[in-house]
């Protein structure tokens, strides 16, 4: 009688970056790891994130035990909500990732019928066939784990998104003592976060940032604005600390800053002394020198926090000269004229910024570079590896390193794409067949709104809604609009029956144009968005209907 094989069959996240998912399968029993998404490319029109497809799952919905969540990334978790909308699976992961991904089903109305279970780091859980250890993990968010996956053929260790941080901030070190345990058992295959391999050395420690940070307070004469990822509760700690020893009082903007902040402040994962934050309201009435704020929106998202405080677009901040910005992030690529206009924004209101490389850091990664990923290469030592999370080269550069480091053992070394397969049985590793895999564009990120295909997408949105073309003329210099906005438009209403509804709809125009400052109206990128923003709202209430809208600037 044949014997069941384990099969590896990765849905995201290799060779790309983001969408990371990936099933185990044993016999008829499938674990999936993971379910992140991405952000569209710029020429993904129309579209707010983008999911696995998880097709194969739901082919095989009746086999499928389990999802285990290794960290709260959204590149990790941000799919949750589509998968588990078609599937009833029970979901696993530690408090603070569950907590994060409980935040996300609550806006598609899942949270209620999701079953989420709360694991800890060292805690082992059977799920069928498998038993499941979760290892802590250091990574630039809490509570990360590797897993521990005991099947009947052997040994897989999942490490996750981590790095090998020997000076974390919380005090909490990776666990290299249980992964060195298994690497002595015998470890069967070893799936490796790779997307740093090109970087030589090791990963600086998160308290790298601390003198940077440091320096930050020393030089703000007036306010300190901080912006970095919602998600770097490490890094916050660091920021509500040095506010505290320079008498600093502490606003958070942002949603998803004051989220995560209330999320891990209550589940003890962040100290914030009494007294020390300041309502959003009253940043404004606060001495300058006495108030640092932390922001969302470092990569220059238009309607972050941040991107509004530029074009002093904000509420409860306006930039003044002699204030200090700091971007405590990594400008992820293909942000990089977003953050760019940004940037330029904040310097206009005559603010000092801090950002990008510099010694000491302001920002380090939170991912393994190459010395760390030959430490946990050494300890494991498996009989095969498949390097995980990256793009092909970085995978590529991942299998070269493993194979240049020839343990004793080791077998042999896959590089493998999505949708492309692993089978191991009792004779042995070999590649499998593929699966259909692919991805999904979400619309407007609700449940329903899955563009299938891009083109077929557009081609049916100009059959049913037509499209419409505002033009408007801005001098570059003056940020002044040089005459009323027109509008052309095809295949959304006649001449005749729709000619009253094009003249409110070119008063739309001009309203968003005169509540923009002469900054905002400068940014042509900025203004498309506003402007196909106000009219899609506007059209959609009085017409039921939504053509296609694209904004025509011309400066003049």
């Amino acid at each position: 009688m044949a014997h069941p094989k384990l099969q590896v069959i990765p849905l995201g996240g290799l060779g790309e970056f983001g969408m990371n998912s990936l099933a185990l399968r044993y016999g008829d029993d499938i674990l999936v790891i993971d379910a992140g998404m991405m952000f569209p490319e710029a020429e993904l029109l129309g579209v707010d994130i983008v999911t696995p497809d998880f097709g194969y799952l739901k082919e095989n919905k009746d086999h499928v035990k389990a999802l285990i969540l290794t960290h709260g990334h959204e590149d990790h978790i941000g799919a949750v909500p589509f998968l588990l909308s078609e599937l009833d699976v029970p979901v696993y992961g530690t408090a603070f990732t569950l907590a994060l991904v409980e935040r996300r089903l609550e806006e598609h109305d899942l949270a209620e019928k999701a079953r989420l279970n709360t694991v800890k780091a060292g805690e082992k859980i059977e799920i069928g066939p498998f038993l499941v250890e979760f290892i802590h993990v250091t990574h630039s968010i809490v509570s990360a784990v590797a897993l521990a996956i005991t099947t009947p053929l052997g040994i897989v260790i999942h490490t996750g998104d981590f790095k090998v941080d020997p000076t974390p901030t919380d005090n909490k070190l990776f666990d290299l003592h249980t992964l060195a345990d298994y690497g002595k058992r015998g470890v069967l295959l070893l799936l490796s976060d790779s997307t740093n391999v090109e970087r030589p050395g090791y990963t600086e420690s998160e308290r790298a940032v601390r003198p940077r940070l440091e320096e930050a307070f020393d030089r703000a004469q007036g306010r300190l604005v901080i912006s970095c990822f919602a998600s770097s509760v490490h890094r916050l700690q660091q920021i509500i600390d040095l506010a505290g020893e320079y008498g600093r009082r502490l606003g958070l903007l942002g949603r998803s800053m004051v989220q995560v902040t209330e999320i891990a402040h209550d589940q003890k994962l962040l100290e914030i002394p009494d007294g020390i934050l300041l309502r959003p309201q009253d940043i404004m009435q606060a001495p300058r020198s006495q108030v640092v704020v932390v922001a969302s929106g470092s990569q220059g998202e238009p309607t972050s926090a941040l991107a509004r405080i530029a074009v002093d677009n904000h509420k409860h901040l306006s930039l003044e000269r002699g204030d200090t910005v700091v971007l405590s992030a990594r400008i992820i690529p293909g942000n990089e004229k977003s953050i760019g206009r940004m940037l330029d924004h904040i310097c206009r209101r005559g603010a000092e910024v801090l950002y990008g490389s510099m010694n000491p850091p302001v920002h380090v990664s939170g991912h393994a570079s190459l010395e760390e990923l030959k430490l946990i290469l050494n300890l494991v030592r498996p009989r095969y590896f498949v390097p995980i999370h990256g793009e092909y080269r970085q995978l590529a550069r991942h299998a070269a390193l493993a194979r240049q480091m020839g343990h004793v053992g080791l077998e042999e070394v896959f590089v493998l794409e999505t949708g492309e397969t692993l089978e191991i049985d009792p004779m042995g590793a070999r590649r499998g067949d593929k699966v259909p895999v692919g991805r999904l564009c979400i619309d407007s990120g609700t449940l329903d709104e899955v563009v299938e295909d891009l083109v077929i997408r557009d081609r049916r949105h100009l059959s049913e809604d037509g499209f419409v073309v505002p033009i408007i003329a801005i001098n570059k210099l003056t940020g002044k609009s040089e005459a009323p906005p027109e509008i052309v438009s095809r295949g959304f209403v006649s001449d005749k029956d729709g000619a009253e509804l094009l003249a409110r709809a070119k008063e739309v125009v001009a309203r968003t144009l005169n509540q923009s400052t002469p900054e905002e109206r400068a940014d042509w990128g900025l203004m498309q968005e506003k402007i196909r923003t106000d009219l899609k709202r506007f059209l959609a209430r009085e017409a039921s209907r939504r053509p296609l809208i694209l904004p025509v600037i011309l400066e003049v």
